[in-house]
């Protein structure tokens, strides 16, 4: 169950955040009439029935090598899932989902490997738990309500409505995977499709467990495959690719814009936004109306107006509303939009700035749209980039000013700033040539501003559809680098790791007829296209799809957390961020390449919105003075401030030496030294530095306070892999670049409870080192997120710092 993340606080006031539900476990009951023998007997005779009842059941059951069952829960209750799997002997959860209250699990179970349920329920019926004094495996027979012989559509997985039985549908079939390898499983599922009649094309999508075929039948046919509910997994409708809504004329695209405005709530007028810095916006889309007020589409000089006549500003826009429409069009769920659309127009192609003046640019544009439309929860979309990447990270005038912009640096009343910033992308001609040519294109300025979020491109999309494309080749492999994305791979190691994020930006192909890399539509994102009267879709990529996905995530973390800074709401895209199994694999231990390719990685909008019952996440906002100055005239490190969190103690101690992870982020920005030449040393460049540690297991506190203030004395130290930061998936020296650190430290439950403790900790910056700019005088605020998460399903340490969350424990300690 998705609860809201914890806000401990200073005083432990936060209350809104504070989840108001029933945290522990969920309490089981009996169905009615029966008790716990009769119960657990009815299970086993279920089970048994359904093993004898696929003998004669239709060939995809029958002659399967084992039986299929879907395991109901009792209504409003979770079955125990993690009980109904045991790959050690074949037995596999294939799906589950919930249907009218009541949860489903399809299970498949090896031929006379179903004594394992009978064994489970015969002890549930007459032995106890000697610790609990409850029956044995009570968790997973009371959640249980029936037991039933799968059928087809139990392996129906889909939003939609299942098809009628003799309906002839396009299907995504999804097969499990097997120790023989995709290639076998693919060409083993082909042949038995055959026999029944059904053409399957070799074309396929494989994932660590999973691989997704197309077949164009019906669900009663496929019944006809032999053995087939041993290979399937599950059944979904085959998405309408983008090429078939493109080719739609424009009264049939109009049938789908009815449908999906018909299903979708408009943002409130106060809702958060997302302000493209672009082309402009075509207002009157019917798509894009719904969410913008034409007094909100602006433009800076010379620009005479904010209409867009470039069309890339628009198709932007579509995608920071919806995402990617191709998504959105191919459902039926109901579509509730929290945030709305700005624009300021500040580039076009018949009238171009001057490059060197795109920082003051920047400033009015968003000096404009703050003074038209007063609103605290902004994410700007920042897709224009210059046309040369600045190599080495070095700051140019675009780029610190939009630090400065970050950190309203302007004038003491100016506000805080989100901003997701393009990395840039590398020319189409080159794309050929991937993915070297990525690891020598730096990114583009002003994406290696240190307060901003940069945004490069990844892929997911593999498959081509359009028929007579199909014998291209595929440039990028699913979850890894996409071939428009920039990288900081020429950078030194002083400057910060750019990008920071990596969102969707598509895919390309090679034509094999010239040897060129090129754009299909298949491979790329569906959105929102300029111009009345035609077409009003069209596809795109590249970095700017990603970095308008990332503002869309942003805005959507503002309007569940209405009153978070800035520089909380870009923690929480980098603490959601995880690498995909090919970037792990790509870089494996070469951590410098992999941060300045992916950075932190994909970001998770479900783990940046919520926390779970074992994936509990902690949020802290504070401010502290990092520097001072002595009776002798000279600035010096002032405060650093020990967080002692609520601390789920007593489940870290049950869990004992189960393994467990801390992901830690501390985010805040800098102020960037105006006028500085030659960027040799980031400490002329940044205004101050933060840094976060945790206390060891068995550490006293004063050796923990001892060692914060040596780390504190040099930050510019050579990588060193001490035996303390073993436990750190990157330690100390790597996260700290830039002006957001991101770290999972993993070890035993035992040793995280002994922990508890957090320091966050000033280094220097240009506020100690330039006394007379009286930077010295200012405080730093900042964002600390911290994440405790463990496989068990039944630890609960969401509500155990729940119960604990009072005023937060918080020492100031003179360094």
């Amino acid at each position: 169950m998705n609860r809201p993340h914890l806000f401990p606080g200073k005083t432990g006031q936060n209350q809104r955040y504070t989840y108001a539900g029933q945290g522990g476990e969920q309490k089981l009951n009996l169905p009615t009439g029966l008790s716990r023998v009769q119960h657990g007997q009815r299970l086993k005779d279920e089970i048994e029935e359904g093993v004898e009842q696929s003998k004669n059941a239709p060939p995809a059951a029958a002659n399967a090598s084992g039986t299929t069952l879907r395991f109901e829960s009792n209504d409003g209750l979770k079955l125990a899932l993690k009980s109904l799997e045991r790959l050690q002997s074949g037995i596999e959860l294939l799906n589950s989902r919930v249907v009218d209250g009541v949860m489903q699990a399809t299970v498949f179970i090896p031929e006379g490997k179903e004594s394992i349920f009978l064994n489970m329920f015969e002890a549930y019926c007459f032995k106890d738990d000697p610790r609990s004094g409850e029956p044995r495996n009570k968790k997973l027979a009371e959640s249980i309500n029936r037991i039933r012989l799968a059928t087809i559509k139990s392996f129906w997985t889909d939003n939609l409505e299942a098809p009628a039985a003799a309906d002839v549908c396009a299907f995504e079939v999804w097969i499990r995977r097997s120790k023989d390898g995709y290639k076998a499983d693919v060409a083993d599922f082909i042949t038995r499709a055959s026999h029944a009649e059904i053409a399957v094309p070799a074309r396929s999508i494989v994932f660590p467990e999973r691989i997704i075929l197309l077949a164009e039948t019906s669900m009663q046919q496929l019944t006809l495959i032999e053995g087939l509910f041993e290979v399937l997994a599950e059944l979904r409708f085959a998405r309408i690719p983008n090429c078939e809504f493109l080719n739609l004329a424009p009264r049939d695209q109009a049938d789908f814009f009815d449908e999906l405005l018909n299903r979708t709530t408009a943002p409130s007028g106060t809702a958060p936004s997302v302000c493209h810095l672009d082309t402009g916006i075509q207002a009157g889309h019917p798509l894009l109306q719904i969410a913008i007020d034409p007094q909100h589409v602006l433009q800076v000089l010379p620009h005479q107006t904010g209409a867009d006549i470039d069309g890339h500003g628009t198709e932007m826009a579509g995608h920071a509303l919806y995402g990617c429409l191709n998504e959105v069009l191919n459902s039926a769920d109901a579509v509730d939009l929290g945030h709305r659309l700005e624009s300021v127009k500040i580039y076009s192609g018949e009238r171009a700035n001057n490059p060197d003046l795109y920082g003051e640019v920047t400033s009015q544009a968003m000096s404009r749209i703050e003074i038209t439309a007063q609103r605290e929860q902004r994410a700007f979309c920042l897709t224009v980039t210059s046309e040369d990447g600045r190599d080495e990270g070095f700051p140019s005038s675009w780029s610190a000013a939009l630090d400065g912009l970050c950190a309203g640096t302007e004038s003491p009343d100016a506000p805080r700033r989100l901003v997701c910033v393009s990395a840039g992308n590398v020319e189409l001609a080159r794309r050929k040539e991937y993915p070297s040519t990525n690891a020598v294109d730096p990114v583009k300025d002003p994406s290696q501003a240190w307060n901003a979020i940069s945004v490069g491109a990844m892929t997911k999309k593999k498959t081509i559809h359009d028929q007579p494309v199909q014998h291209w080749r595929t440039i990028a492999e699913q979850g890894s680098l996409s071939p428009s994305s920039r990288t900081s791979m020429v950078w030194k190691n002083s400057w910060p790791f750019k990008p920071d994020i990596v969102m969707e930006g598509g895919n390309n192909a090679i034509n094999p007829a010239t040897g060129d890399a090129d754009f299909l539509d298949d491979l790329s994102l569906l959105t929102t296209r300029m111009g009345m009267g035609n077409s009003q879709l069209t596809t795109t990529g590249d970095t700017s799809a990603a970095t308008a996905l990332a503002s869309r995530y942003a805005a959507l973390i503002w309007a569940e957390y209405p009153t978070l800074w800035p520089e909380t709401v870009r923690a929480l895209l980098v603490h959601s961020a995880r690498w995909t199994e090919k970037m792990l694999k790509e870089f494996q231990e070469k951590k410098v390449p992999r941060l300045r390719t992916y950075g932190y990685g994909v970001p998770d909008l479900g783990k940046a919105l919520a926390s779970v019952g074992n994936a509990a996440t902690m949020v802290v906002e504070e401010s502290l003075r990092p520097f001072r100055k002595n009776d002798k005239n000279e600035v010096k490190t002032n405060h650093m401030h020990i967080h002692e969190l609520p601390w789920p103690n007593s489940v870290l101690k049950e869990l004992g030496g189960e393994d467990v992870t801390m992901r830690v982020t501390l985010s805040y920005f800098i102020e960037p030294n105006p006028g500085e030449r030659g960027w040799t040393r980031k400490h002329r460049y940044q205004s101050h530095g933060l840094r976060f540690d945790v206390k060891r297991p068995l550490e006293p506190m004063d050796e923990f306070q001892a060692r914060i203030s040596a780390d504190a004395q040099d930050d510019d130290a050579d990588p060193t892999s001490p035996a303390e930061e073993q436990e750190w998936e990157l330690g100390s020296w790597y996260r700290n670049k830039g002006s957001i650190h991101s770290d999972v430290w993993t070890g035993t439950a035992a040793q995280l409870a002994s922990s508890g403790v957090l320091a966050v900790y000033p280094v220097s910056g240009w506020w100690k080192e330039r006394k007379h700019l009286n930077g010295w005088q200012k405080d730093a605020r900042y964002s600390l997120i911290v994440s405790l998460e463990t496989a068990s399903e039944e630890a609960d340490l969401y509500a155990e710092i729940e119960q604990k969350i009072s005023p937060a424990i918080e020492t100031t300690i003179e360094t």
